[in-house]
């Protein structure tokens, strides 16, 4: 079969491997699509930023370059495992890609997306979704509704980011809340909080592209570059700050940006990875009382919290997500990395 396959920084190649075969407690799936993540362009681009050891196994997996990427994506059952129950041949689901060690103080605490030594299927295990067939352990599939398509089903996985975020954000139906970054989990965060009935939702994004596809899905953008950021907050919440806000940005800028638009008690969820350090003062926390925490990952209730709002009707692909086969993997990733397009999910039949 043919697969994207990870070798190195900067080493990603489309070649023919072996098809793979469900072992006792796994499913084999018929790959529908998978999305290009921020963290596959960290991975590729900066390994290190993203927590990829490529010079080792994984403590958890075991596995080792070269990989097939693709940790976000959906695909259709079809050949069952020894001992698999609960799911069919047939059955369209997303995956719920975590590998968690078990004993770590955060899985001791249930918080497995949070796992000391996390791993992910798709990037760092056995046979992610960029291929045309995986397997992976029943116990990760999420089946999807009759009216969730495979499209969606892809999406599962970086809008269950943005649903945790909002989880962690503690903000609450009529509150406020500012996003900085209208990439894809910018616009998971704006999902997320509509369908929890936070309405007064400012998004912060310098990207013009970016501005008019999730204007065009009916958010209030602002140019944080060329308009005055601090005056729409006030706008918005009567010159109180918001509740609730969000970095999914991941630059320092867009950091500094909501920490001076909380409003007193408020509550930053950094969502979004890092490759640089920046300039922080604490003493903005201290005259609010405001909180800075991070986010990672989700859970499998995230999993079903998204697929029930997709389900809803909550989620609209329209302006955002494109579509490339496997021989665009690459030209694909560039032209995210260059800020030029948004979410591309790659169709392991094109």
């Amino acid at each position: 079969m043919r697969a994207a396959v990870f070798h190195a920084q900067e080493d990603l190649r489309i070649e023919d491997v072996a098809e793979p075969t469900p072992g006792p407690g796994q499913v084999k799936l018929k790959n529908a699509y998978a999305g290009i993540c921020g963290s596959d362009l960290h991975v590729y681009y900066a390994p290190e930023a993203a927590g990829l050891d490529l010079d080792n196994p994984h403590p958890v997996t075991g596995a080792t370059l070269p990989q097939i990427l693709g940790h976000e994506f959906s695909g259709t059952v079809v050949e069952l495992g020894e001992g698999v129950e609960g799911v069919s041949v047939g059955d369209r689901v997303a995956v719920w890609p975590i590998y968690s060690c078990g004993t770590c103080a955060a899985c001791a605490k249930g918080a497995v997306n949070a796992c000391r030594t996390i791993g992910f299927h798709g990037l760092m295990s056995d046979g992610g979704g960029m291929a045309e067939y995986t397997t992976v352990d029943a116990s990760k599939l999420h089946v999807l509704p009759e009216n969730v398509d495979l499209k969606l089903g892809a999406l599962v996985e970086p809008m269950a980011v943005a649903w945790h975020a909002v989880a962690r954000s503690g903000v609450k139906a009529g509150e406020t809340a500012l996003i900085a970054g209208a990439g894809p989990i910018g616009i998971g965060v704006w999902f997320a909080l509509k369908a929890q009935g936070v309405e007064r939702v400012l998004v912060s994004e310098p990207s013009p592209e970016r501005r008019a596809a999730i204007s065009a899905l009916g958010a209030t953008v602002v140019d944080p570059v060329n308009a005055d950021l601090g005056a729409a907050v006030d706008a918005l919440t009567d010159g109180n700050g918001v509740q609730a806000g969000f970095d999914a940005a991941g630059v320092g800028v867009a950091v500094s940006s909501v920490l001076a638009n909380l409003g007193p008690l408020g509550r930053m969820v950094i969502v979004a990875l890092h490759e640089r350090t920046m300039d922080f003062f604490p003493t903005q926390l201290v005259m609010g009382e405001t909180e800075v925490v991070g986010a990672l990952g989700y859970t499998q209730a995230d999993f079903d919290a998204v697929i029930a709002a997709m389900a809803a009707g909550h989620y609209d692909t329209t302006g955002w997500v494109g579509e490339t086969g496997l021989d665009g993997v690459l030209d694909a990733i560039g032209d995210l990395r260059q800020g030029r397009g948004m979410k591309v999910l790659v169709s392991s039949a094109a």
